[in-house]
C-alpha cells in the first residue's frame, strides 16, 4: 500500500470524538508513516491547552493556529495526519490538505455523544445542549467533509482496526482518478 502511496500524507478529517487520532495512529503503522495530531501539535506550541487558547485567545487565534500547523504539516510526506474537527471551515486550509488523500471519518451523532460523554476537554461542547451542539456543528461542517476524497462511514460495532482496514481497502480507487498518482 505505501508503494502505491508514493509517500503521499494522508489527511483524516471528521467531527470530534469520531476517532481520528485512535484511527491515525493505527494507520501510520501499518504503512510505515509517521503519526501526528494538529491539535497534540498546536497545544505545545501555544504551551497551554486548547480549552485554555479558546478561553484566552478565542476560537479564531485557534483556527489561524491551526492553519499555520498545517501549512507546516503539508510539506512533509509519509505522514498520517488527524486534524481537528473543525480545520475543514478555512478556505485556506482545503489548499494545504489538497497536499495528500483526505479520509472523512463519519458516524453518526449518537455515536459521537457516546464518546464524548465524560470528554471536558471539548471547548465547542461547553454547551448546554451538547447534542444540539454536536447536530449544529455536523450540519455546518457536512458539505466540506463531503469534499475528501474518501469517505468512510463508522458503525457503532466497528474496532478501530476494522476502520483502519476500510479505509485501507478504500485507497486504491480513488488513487487511480488522483493527479499525484503517476503511470508507470
Amino acid at each position: 500500500m505505501s508503494n502505491l502511496l508514493r509517500g503521499v500524507n494522508l489527511y483524516l478529517i471528521g467531527m470530534m470524538g469520531v476517532g481520528k487520532t485512535t484511527v491515525g495512529r493505527l494507520l501510520a503503522k501499518e504503512l510505515g508513516y509517521g503519526f501526528l495530531d494538529t491539535d497534540d501539535v498546536i497545544v505545545k506550541a501555544a504551551g497551554k491547552s486548547i480549552n485554555e487558547i479558546f478561553v484566552d485567545e478565542g476560537e479564531a487565534e485557534f483556527r489561524q493556529l491551526e492553519s499555520d500547523v498545517l501549512a507546516q504539516v503539508c510539506a512533509y510526506t509519509k505522514l498520517t495526519i488527524a486534524t481537528g474537527g473543525g480545520i475543514v471551515l478555512r478556505r485556506e486550509n482545503w489548499g494545504y490538505l489538497r497536499h495528500g488523500l483526505i479520509v472523512w471519518l463519519d458516524a453518526p451523532v449518537e455515536i459521537l455523544l457516546n464518546r464524548l460523554a465524560e470528554d471536558d476537554t471539548r471547548p465547542l461542547l461547553q454547551d448546554s445542549d451538547p447534542e444540539g451542539k454536536l447536530r449544529s456543528l455536523l450540519e455546518q461542517r457536512q458539505s466540506l467533509y463531503s469534499q475528501a476524497d474518501l469517505h468512510i462511514t463508522i458503525a457503532a460495532t466497528q474496532t478501530p482496526e476494522q476502520i483502519v482496514t476500510c479505509v485501507l481497502d478504500a485507497i486504491p480507487s480513488v488513487l487511480k482518478n488522483q493527479d499525484f498518482q503517476q503511470q508507470n
